[in-house]
């Protein structure tokens, strides 16, 4: 896997390619999945380098479901087929696609291969962990997921998919509520409050 600077540095470059809030998005994913590794017993520096690098994709220019297949392509291209995967996973924690939530800018045979690539990925702690970072982290910090994923949906609307893909991410949360012990939102605490109360 790449080391953290190196996945830095890839951000960075990505970034330049396609300037946006996705940059913080980015940093702040990692933040918490570093975080929530720490305290469940998952590698932490993995973690941070997953939730860096999810939506590295996005280096191509502002699309919808097509950075997901221009992520795993150019982590493919690079050998770090971990980080490819992560690419693939974050976006589907209901493991649909018609579920995402956003332009589906994607071919029909890309769409069949992301179609057929998820459906037989079964997700690891891994998986669930960058998709459950993804829905707390905003550009300008952690949010609650219940935020993140209305914010969501009133920016691209909503869908026959939206309840249970909602209730996928509270299973998420349910998830890693357990393995760490407490509610998650703890672990944020002061950021979430002073996001919010800024």
């Amino acid at each position: 896997m790449l080391s953290r600077d190196q996945a830095h540095e890839l951000l960075l470059w990505a970034h330049e390619q396609n300037p946006g809030p996705w940059l913080g998005h980015s940093q702040t994913a990692a933040h918490a999945a570093e975080t929530i590794a720490k305290t469940c017993g998952l590698d932490s520096e993995k973690a941070y380098i997953m939730g860096l690098l999810h939506d590295i994709g996005r280096y191509e220019g502002v699309r919808g479901m097509h950075h997901v297949i221009a992520g795993y392509e150019l982590m493919m291209q690079k050998a770090q087929p971990e980080l490819a995967r992560i690419c693939l996973t974050h976006s589907f924690p209901l493991p649909e696609l018609d579920a995402y939530t956003g332009p589906q800018d994607c071919t029909p045979e890309e769409k069949q291969f992301l179609k057929e690539s998820i459906s037989k990925i079964e997700m690891n702690p891994y998986d669930h962990l960058i998709q459950i970072c993804d829905a707390l982290a905003m550009p300008n910090g952690i949010s609650t997921i219940e935020e993140r994923l209305f914010e969501g949906n009133l920016r691209h609307g909503f869908n026959n998919y939206t309840q249970r893909k909602w209730q996928a991410f509270i299973n998420l949360k349910k998830e890693f509520d357990t393995c760490c012990g407490m509610n998650i939102y703890q672990l944020f605490r002061d950021e979430i409050s002073s996001r919010i109360f800024a």
